[in-house]
């Protein structure tokens, strides 16, 4: 039987945590962590975020991270390493999210690849995004209609652009990685750099 290891109703400080594949791993409720490295090696699915607040904290994917949601913990200072797609950072106003204390501010991820994750409710000026071949739309939805005019190769129209008018509200940016996007929408990175270079809401 797969053992179910609980970090709840504690603050850990200075700390390194490994979570290692074998377990799975429940975060909260009521944890805090401050200036830890958590280190992930297991899949998403194995790891639940219930509550907390992670402060000055290094946080390590060491392989892809994939759709979780980080809505329900409050993340500050914090600064995230390796590959993350379809994350959720910062406050989501839904049911799922009963606990209601999640956000998302003075973060890094220079040092990350995002694919597809979004950014909710929080104060981009605050993060610090990964550049390219990573690349941002910032105020997607406000965006959207503008950047629908433009002619983008590919499928990459008809898909990312024409996604970000669907996107949930609250999303404020959303963070492709070059490379597997185009691989997927049937064009080069090197094609969307050009076109991406010119929108003053793109960062990369």
């Amino acid at each position: 039987m797969t053992p179910n290891i609980h970090y709840e109703n504690r603050e850990m400080e200075g700390e390194r945590l490994e979570l290692p594949k074998g377990a799975i791993y429940w975060l909260g409720p009521n944890v805090t962590f401050r200036r830890c490295t958590l280190v992930i090696s297991v899949a998403s699915r194995w790891l639940t975020l219930m509550s907390g607040n992670m402060i000055d904290c290094t946080i390590q994917a060491k392989s892809a991270l994939n759709t979780l949601r980080w809505a329900t913990m409050n993340l500050k200072g914090c600064r995230f390493k390796g590959r993350f797609t379809g994350n959720d950072f910062g406050f989501r106003e839904d049911p799922i999210d009963k606990w209601k204390i999640g956000g998302i501010e003075d973060c890094d991820f220079s040092e990350a690849r995002l694919h597809g994750c979004r950014f909710f409710n929080c104060d981009m000026n605050t993060v610090r995004l990964p550049r390219w071949p990573c690349f941002t739309f910032m105020d997607p939805c406000r965006h959207a209609t503008e950047l629908g005019r433009r002619e983008w190769p590919g499928l990459f129209g008809q898909v990312v652009i024409q996604g970000l008018a669907k996107d949930l509200d609250g999303v404020v940016a959303v963070s492709w990685y070059a490379p597997t996007i185009a691989e997927q929408l049937d064009t080069t990175a090197e094609e969307l750099r050009t076109l991406l270079e010119r929108e003053p809401c793109v960062v990369m």
